[in-house]
């Protein structure tokens, strides 16, 4: 197959723009005018002044969480907490009998007023209907009387938050650990309904041009929802909690046993909480600590001797300084055989501290789409800060290996999005926030799909559009590199192909 009258893209600093690509079988063939004579009676796709990048990674999604999310209740643009029930009151009718009420979304500091919503107010809309409603940062969930009483008083874990009324009566807010400890508990999420959500959720993840997942899941046992699909059209590169060290050591399993479309990845562990629930740990002292230093060290010992690197969650200057810690105490054990280890958001980061991940080796796995989406809490809770706050030029500056994700559900798997978002700082029609950490498009473009190969240690086949890699690329309706910027929230997903097979909308088109 032959791709010609385009722009081509390869992400190849050797040749980085082709008017041609050649493809044979699952792998790009090399250039037009070279190989075509090769190729037996080549299929020839005009693309009529398309642009061709190469497939779209999402570093950072919690897949079957976002797919089951397309169906519950959502709650991210809800202005005030009478919004929020209203939605709620409206859903009720959908819940089967003697089945929960889902939902996601709510951040309550951006409501008017600001307050924290409780047991009661759900009460009065949802009687006996077990209702959990978790936060838009997944660290905390709502929940009514009828869902506490599953738990029987058992709410308070290490790590966790049970907030309170003034009778010393849980209110319905949970976060950290106590909200993750009830949610694996006591809500109700069958197997079937994963796989049957995952499986239309991966058709939707290819016609927004994703070809590859750094699954978060791993915690949920994503892994058997993944071997039941028999995913064919998406490359997972699937997390695991880090506890499960000593027992992939003991099995003598290394990271990338799999297939080409799925492959057991990395390690995932959590420092503390989130800026939304107000619980990332900073170096003014406040904030959850799920993970202290000294455990991540362990961690990350017992992670190098199982062959595994980590990925590991960290919002606040102070988490990340300690996970940074911890990675330079164990490099001895972990450099020598090569892990690649990366921290999850870095959201707020000490100027001190941002040339270590280069210097160390650790990738910062960011999400482009938070810094315009947080700005108004940022700015709230980090007044005075957000200078060193989703400070993606510095760390791409510094010569950290970046990468880019979505965070879905927290925000929608959509990778253009979080291009737009990492070069343009802002959604809306604000100036850009902190302008001086916008990225250019390559930069964005790199953290979308060389970078996240790398890091899954596929740099030698896939993320770049180069003779002897596959052929996972994304068909564009322009070229976001040569556009103008205003453009960019209009570049739109013409087709997906994963591995010479076209999976979203194949040639002719319109």
């Amino acid at each position: 197959m032959i791709l010609e009258n385009g722009v081509v893209r390869t992400m190849d600093a050797a040749l980085p723009v082709q008017r041609a690509l050649a493809i044979a079988g699952e792998r790009v063939a090399g250039g037009v005018g070279v190989h075509e004579t090769a190729l037996a009676s080549p299929e020839v796709v005009d693309l009529r002044g398309r642009c061709v990048v190469p497939g779209f990674t999402d570093s950072h999604v919690h897949f079957p969480t976002w797919a089951v999310a397309q169906q519950e209740v959502r709650l991210e643009d809800t202005r005030s907490v009478d919004e929020a029930l209203a939605r709620v009151a409206d859903a009720l009718g959908g819940v089967r009998v003697g089945g929960w009420l889902r939902g996601r979304g709510w951040r309550s500091a951006e409501w008017s007023p600001a307050l924290d919503p409780t047991k009661e107010q759900l009460d009065a809309i949802t009687g006996e209907v077990p209702t959990a409603l978790m936060a838009r940062d997944s660290h905390s969930v709502w929940l009514n009387s009828a869902a506490l009483a599953r738990a029987n008083g058992d709410l308070f874990v290490r790590g966790g938050v049970v907030e309170v009324d003034e009778r010393g009566e849980p209110t319905g807010i949970l976060r950290e650990e106590s909200c993750w400890s009830f949610r694996d508990r006591y809500i109700e999420v069958s197997d079937d309904e994963y796989v049957g959500a995952m499986r239309e959720g991966v058709k939707l993840a290819n016609t927004r041009g994703v070809t590859s997942v750094h699954d978060k899941d791993g915690w949920l046992g994503a892994l058997r929802f993944w071997q039941r699909l028999g995913v064919d059209t998406l490359r997972v590169w699937q997390s695991l909690p880090a506890d499960k060290a000593s027992d992939l050591e003991a099995l003598e399993i290394r990271s990338g046993l799999g297939s080409q479309f799925l492959r057991v990845g990395y390690l995932k562990a959590f420092m503390d909480g989130t800026l939304g629930s107000q619980t990332a740990r900073m170096l003014d002292g406040s904030g959850v600590e799920i993970t202290s230093r000294e455990e991540l060290v362990e961690m990350i010992r017992r992670a190098a001797r199982a062959g595994f690197p980590v990925a590991v969650h960290a919002i606040g200057d102070l988490a990340n300084r300690q996970a940074l810690d911890a990675f330079e105490e164990t490099r001895e054990e972990w450099q020598p055989v090569g892990l690649r280890h990366r921290i999850e958001h870095a959201q707020i980061v000490a100027e001190e501290d941002v040339p270590r991940f280069a210097r160390l080796g650790v990738a910062a796995s960011v999400q482009f789409s938070h810094a315009p989406s947080d700005r108004d809490l940022a700015d709230r809770f980090w007044a005075g800060r957000t200078q060193r706050a989703y400070a993606f030029r510095s760390l791409w500056e510094s010569g950290a290996v970046v990468v880019n994700g979505s965070d879905a559900p927290i925000e929608e798997l959509d990778p253009l999005a979080g291009v737009c978002a990492g070069v343009l700082r802002t959604l809306d029609e604000r100036p850009a926030w902190h302008p001086e950490q916008t990225l250019t498009v390559e930069q964005a473009l790199a953290a979308t799909t060389v970078n996240p190969a790398w890091l899954a240690g596929d740099e030698r086949r896939r993320g770049k559009l180069v003779p002897g890699h596959l052929a996972d690329l994304v068909v564009l309706d322009r070229d976001p590199v040569s556009c103008p910027p205003e453009e960019l929230p209009q570049v739109r997903v013409v087709s997906t192909m994963v591995g010479g097979r076209w999976v979203h909308d194949p040639p002719p088109w319109d």
